[in-house]
C-alpha cells in the first residue's frame, strides 16, 4: 500500500545530515538479510527498498516498501530492541539514503523531540499497515485481493509482471495466482501473455475488489 512521505522537520534533517552518511546504492542490492546485525538507522532520500519475509520453503511475501522521506521501521525495531533483522531488504531501484550510526540514532532519539516524534510516528503507521496486511492474507479472499492489486497497478497498456511476482506481493502461491488469473481471463476481464497482463474489463475487476 502507498504511504505518504513523512515530513522531517528542517532542523532535524540538518542535524541528520551532520551526523549521518549519505550513500548511493545500486538497484538489486541486498541491504540486510534475516539474522544480520543492525548497525545503522536508514532514511531513504530517493528510490525504493522492498522489505520481505522468506519462509524456509522459499515462499516470499512483501511486508512493505521504504520510499523517499521514509525510514525502515524494521531497522528501527532492531535498533531499539538490540535484535537482529527478521526479514530482508532489497533495493528495487537505485537508492540514495542517509545512514545514521546506531549510537548517534540512540543519542538523537533521547535528545531531539522532533526526531523522536518522526521515528515513532512512522513506526505507528507502519505497524497499522502490517496488521492490515496480516488481516488481508489471513482472512481476505484471494480473488478480491488480486482484483484490487490489478486495478491499482494496471495502466492503459496493462502491466508487466510474472505470476510469481504477483504471488510474492499478495503472500500466496504462484499456482493460486495463475489459477485465478486464468479464471479472470475466461470471464473476459483480462488477457494473459508471457509477463504481460492486459485489462479488458476494469469495471468488473473494480467491482469485485469492492465486493460488489
Amino acid at each position: 500500500m502507498k504511504r505518504k512521505k513523512e515530513a522531517l522537520p528542517p532542523a532535524t534533517a540538518h542535524l541528520l545530515q551532520g551526523l549521518g552518511r549519505e550513500v548511493t546504492i545500486p538497484a538489486g542490492t541486498v541491504l540486510f538479510r534475516e539474522g544480520a546485525e543492525c548497525a545503522s538507522f536508514v532514511l531513504v532520500i530517493e528510490g525504493s527498498i522492498r522489505v520481505q519475509k522468506v519462509s524456509e520453503g522459499g515462499r516470499e511475501i512483501v511486508l512493505y516498501r521504504v520510499e523517499g522521506g521514509q525510514s525502515c521501521v524494521l531497522t528501527t525495531s532492531c535498533l531499539l530492541g538490540g535484535t537482529d533483522y527478521a526479514a530482508e531488504g532489497i533495493t528495487e531501484s537505485e537508492v540514495r539514503a542517509l545512514l545514521l550510526p546506531a549510537t548517534a540514532f540512540r543519542n538523537l532519539l533521547a535528545t531531539s523531540e522532533a526526531f523522536r516524534s518522526f521515528v515513532f510516528s512512522a513506526y505507528t503507521v507502519r505497524i497499522a499497515d502490517l496488521l492490515l496486511l496480516i488481516e488481508e492474507v489471513a482472512f481476505g479472499r484471494i480473488d478480491m485481493r488480486l482484483a484490487a492489486w490489478l486495478t491499482a497497478r494496471a495502466g492503459d497498456d496493462g502491466l508487466r509482471s510474472t505470476h510469481q511476482e504477483i504471488a510474492v506481493e499478495l503472500g500466496t502461491a504462484r499456482e493460486v495466482v495463475s489459477r485465478q488469473l486464468k479464471d479472470f481471463e475466461r470471464r473476459g476481464w483480462l488477457a494473459l501473455s508471457r509477463g504481460h497482463i492486459v485489462i479488458r474489463d476494469p469495471s468488473a475487476l473494480s467491482d469485485l475488489a469492492k465486493g460488489a
